[in-house]
């Protein structure tokens, strides 16, 4: 099972990589969903849940949520700035 959610991490994280970089709105709908999984995640630590990972035996703790919020909060400042805050350089439409 792992090495397929690798695979899928690949497949669409690249595609991803390429429209955040390339496009302004996708940044700023990257930042709504990057607030929102790191407020969930969170949540799920300050709440002690432990999340089971679909058709694995494996357990996403608690402590492990923390650190994803973390991560996803940085994610979401970062493309609010580039998103929102920063204005670009060339004068194209998005």
């Amino acid at each position: 099972m792992i090495p397929i959610l690798v695979t899928a991490l690949v497949v669409v994280g690249i595609p991803t990589l390429y429209f955040a970089v390339r496009s302004r709105e996708y940044r700023k709908f990257l930042a709504g969903a990057f607030f929102v999984s790191g407020g969930m995640q969170f949540y799920f630590y300050m709440a002690d849940i432990s999340i089971p990972l679909v058709g694995t035996n494996i357990v996403q703790t608690p402590q492990l949520s923390l650190v994803r919020s973390i991560i996803h909060f940085t994610l979401f400042l970062t493309c609010l700035y580039f998103g929102f805050i920063r204005k670009p350089k060339n004068n194209s439409p998005d």
